[in-house]
This record gives structure tokens, sequence and C-alpha cells, in this order.
């Protein structure tokens, strides 16, 4: 039995008092010690849970990336494994199962509902509404992960329209996932059965979907970061706001998880309580989670923390067991067996990279925008010599490619300005939503390198330019890491300094990289099939 003294906070009845607490695996008895705070006294709270979430893309297996978040007083995520899908299917969705359960941790992993994303880009693996609905009558599936396919709802595609059956049919949760989706439109959407949206990019968006029904996932991660646009919303309605990092690179989540959304929501003015129901309560109630929410005869899932100010994470105990104290994971996590992976492709050449074209000329150019997935189209004119169009470090247009994984297959090329690179080239095989390898660059034996070297790993991050080459190699399904978590961290620090070294200015220039192969976000991006105008 653990007995603890601290500052109770009672987010039910909004209020705080110092309280005897006693549990083992469950809460035994909260006994105040007094009707007041006692600023002497640490804070408690129940555990931090993690939204919506990509495991994969903080490049580690469930098993490091709990090491690393229970820190940060997490004890739970809602997990949408659909990136490892994307690339092996089914057995890509058990191996995160699996894994996740051999440390204690609460993975809630979801059907993913769009594998592939579109049919226009090339998967390593495809799952039909029969496997979805197989997925869902699995107990470890908590919910039908993002419906990204909003086209198809809206126009009722028969398989779109029997996975959201299946989960409906089961009462699982359907994620939502429509950029921008307004009106008329928005409430067919929602009306289908979509519960959630994480991707609202303007408050005036959020409004409009929770009237019609929806709850709003208020993200921050690596790339897209949408707290400040979101954040009111935490006052205004307090029972259909969650946080969710979506995709979150080892680095940060070094530095900290949800606690520092609370944080950030202290210092906005936001309401204690109503932070807490984001941060902890909501999302339990929304799929059903099996944590516990600090009250007598729930599970011991809680964490201490210095103060509701700074939220610093003193303990966090899952089912009664201390499984972190002051930044330090207590457990450890056991090396992953049976990595999977779906690599198939030859190395490349620089006349694989070459743009044929003549003069006058302009072309289609993708526009990436720091800290959002969205992108723009422009039209400009890349630099051009000897017959062909070539990258720009002046007006920073620069070379981008898709390379498909998969098979050996034609090279799909294009242009980007806002990378800002102005030497050597950046590649990955974390590219969303199929994880084919996407690199962009200066010049073509630059590009080919780096491409190489992810091909030679059979997945990863690369850099190359006139100082070395740089690689972090991802052999689980090319998106992870079956390192230690920190190690991993390290080695992409120096990664992501390098690449700002080399000129972009990006705050993370690989994430963003990841996403400029995503179809299903506007404006425009590139797949292994060619350059895709979303919104056409």
């Amino acid at each position: 039995m653990t007995h603890l003294q601290a500052n109770y906070i009672d987010i039910k009845n909004q209020n705080i008092y110092a309280a005897a607490i006693q549990f083992d695996t469950h809460i035994q008895s909260i006994n105040p010690l007094d009707n007041k705070e006692n600023p002497s006294l640490p804070y408690l709270i129940p555990g931090f849970v993690d939204a919506h979430i990509h495991i994969e893309s903080s490049m580690l297996v469930p098993s490091e990336f709990a090491r690393l978040a229970v820190t940060h007083g997490t004890v739970a995520t809602v997990s949408d494994p659909h990136e490892i899908a994307n690339v092996c299917g089914m057995e890509g969705i058990e191996f995160m199962i699996e894994n996740g359960k051999t440390v204690p941790f609460s993975f809630n992993f979801g059907a993913p509902s769009c594998v592939p994303a579109t049919t226009f880009e090339t998967a390593g693996a495809a799952l039909n509404s029969q496997e979805v609905k197989q997925l869902l009558e699995n107990p470890n599936i908590k919910y039908l992960s993002e419906m990204m396919n909003f086209p198809g709802v809206l126009q009722g595609d028969e398989e779109v329209m029997l996975k959201i059956e299946a989960a409906k049919a089961l009462k699982k949760p359907v994620d939502g996932h429509a950029p921008g989706l307004r009106g008329a439109d928005a409430q067919n959407y929602i009306n289908a059965g979509i519960s959630t949206d994480h991707e609202c990019f303007t408050i005036e968006e959020a409004l409009e979907k929770i009237d019609y029904g929806m709850k709003i996932i208020i993200r921050e991660g690596s790339a897209a970061r949408n707290f400040e646009a979101l954040y009111p919303l935490i006052n205004q309605f307090p029972d259909k706001i969650m946080f969710g990092s979506d995709d979150k690179h080892p680095d940060e989540l070094t530095a900290g998880h949800i606690n520092l959304l609370c944080k950030r929501a202290i210092q906005n003015g936001m309401n204690l309580f109503n932070v807490l129901k984001a941060a902890c309560i909501n999302p339990v109630h929304h799929y059903t989670l099996d944590i516990g929410l600090l009250n007598v005869s729930d599970k011991a899932d809680l964490i201490v923390i210095n103060n509701p100010i700074e939220f610093n994470v003193l303990e966090t105990y899952i089912g009664g067991v201390k499984v972190s104290e002051n930044g330090k994971c207590l457990f450890t996590a056991p090396t992953p067996t049976n990595l999977v992976n779906n690599f198939d492709c030859n190395p490349i050449t620089t006349d694989d990279l070459i743009i044929p074209g003549n003069l006058p000329y302009t072309l289609p150019v993708i526009e990436a925008i720091d800290g959002e997935l969205i992108t723009r189209k422009s039209t400009l004119k890349p630099a051009y010599q000897n017959g062909c169009f070539v990258s720009d470090i002046h007006s920073d247009v620069l070379k981008i490619i898709v390379v498909n994984r998969y098979n050996n297959a034609p090279v799909a090329k294009a242009f980007i300005q806002n990378f800002g690179l102005q030497s050597g080239a950046i590649a990955s095989s974390v590219a969303h939503d199929s994880h084919n390898i996407i690199a962009v660059g200066v010049d073509d034996i630059s590009l080919m390198k780096a491409v190489n070297l992810i091909i030679a790993y059979r997945g990863g991050i690369s850099l190359v330019n006139d100082s070395g080459e740089l690689v972090l190699p991802l052999p689980v399904a090319g998106l992870m890491s079956a390192e230690d978590g920190y190690e991993v961290a390290s080695k992409y620090s120096i990664m992501d300094k390098a690449a700002k070294e080399a000129g972009s200015k990006l705050r993370s220039p690989f994430m963003t990289l990841s996403f400029m192969a995503l179809l299903v976000i506007p404006e425009i991006k590139l797949s292994d099939k060619g350059l895709f105008d979303v919104s056409c």
C-alpha cells in the first residue's frame, strides 16, 4: 500500500485541498487533512492522456515511447497505427499491440480506416472493410482511426460506410480528419458518425464543427501546431476539448508532452479544472478507456506535480506502480524481436532525377508552411541549366523527389519552396501516409546519395552535404528504431541541427519533409505517382 500526502485536485467538484491518499493497484481512500490547500505539499492529479498520436512518428517502438512519456506524466495514448499499417498491414498493427504490452503503459490502438490513404500513391498494404471489422472486434482495438477519406463519406462510398457502420455496431468511436471542411459538407460528415477532428486550422472552423456535434482535439505536434489558434475553446467548451500530439519527434518528446500544453493553457488564462478535463478526463470518457481518474476504487493511474502552474512531474504511477520519479523512468523495455519491414527497391542514379524542359517556362511549385501540414501552390521559374530544370538556392526553389520503396518505378519529381537548404540534401522513409522515400536537395548528386543511404539501411532519415553523410536507421517498417529512446532522440537532434546548419529555417525540417507527400491535406503534394493538386 502506498501512502501520499498531497493537495488533491478534485476536478469534478472544482476544489483543491490537502489530503492523505492510500492506494495499491486501485485508490483505496482519499481523506481530507484540511479543507484548504497547503502550498508546502505537492499536488495530485489523474495521469495525462494523449488523445491522438501516431506512435510511429516518434521514431520509437511503443515500449520506448512509453519510457519517455511517463516521465512527463503521460499514462495513456489514443494511438492510430495507420503509419505502420500502410507499410506492413495487419502484421504491423499486431507488432504495435504486442510491443506495447511489454511495458506498464496504456496504449489504446485504433483500427486504421484509410489504408492506403488514397489511390494516387503506392502503399505497402491495404485494409478492406472486412479486415477493419475484424480489427474492431479485437478488444485491444478501441476505435476507428481518423477517417481521412471525407469525400468518400460525403459520397456514401460503400467500403467507407461499411467501416463506419462496423464501428458504430460495436459502439466504438470514429475519429475524423477533415481539414477545412465547413458548412453542409461538415455537417453531413459529422452526421455519418464522425465524432472528433484534430485538423481545425481556425477557431471559426472548430466552433462550427462543435456546433454540429463534434469534439475537437487541440493538436500540438512537431510540425502541425494548432494550440494558439484553438486554446480559447478550453474554457468555452470544457467537455468537448482534448489534447493530442498527432506526430511528435523523439527530441521534443524528451522535453515534454501533454504537461507542456497544460502549462501553456494556464499561462494563457484558462481555468485549471477545464484544462485538466481536456488533458485527463475527456479522452477517458470519449474512448471508454480503462484509465483511473483519481476517484476511490479507480485504478491508481496518477501523477504528482510540483504545482498546477509549472506542471513539473515529480512521480508517475500506473496501476499503483511508480513508473517514473524526478524525470527518470523506473522500468526497462525488452529488446523487440521479430521486427517488421517492407522494402524492395534498387538504388537510384542521377539520371533518374533529371527534369528536362524547354524555355520559356513556369512550373507549379509546392510552398511549404512552417508549423503547418497544409501547403500552398505557386507558379514559379526554377533555375534552368543545359535543357533541364534544377534547384535554385538563391530563390529557395529546390528539387523534391519521391521514390517508390515497394518496387522499382520512375522517380516522381517536382519543386518546393521554403526549405532553405543551401547545400546538400535530406531524405526520409517517413513520408505520410504511404511512406515511400522523400527527399529535397540542392543538386542531383546529393539527392541520389541521400536516397541511396535510406535504401541501404532499409529505412531511416539521412543528410548529405560537403561535410559528410549522416543517417539515423529506422529498421522497424522504415519508421522506427528499436534502440533506447533517449539515444534515438540524441541522434535525431544531431541530424536536425545539421539540417538547420545547412540552411533550413524550418522548426522541424525532417517532420515537415515527411508531410510533403500527404495527399489528404491541401493544397499541393508529391506522391510516388507525381504532383497531386489536393484542391481539385
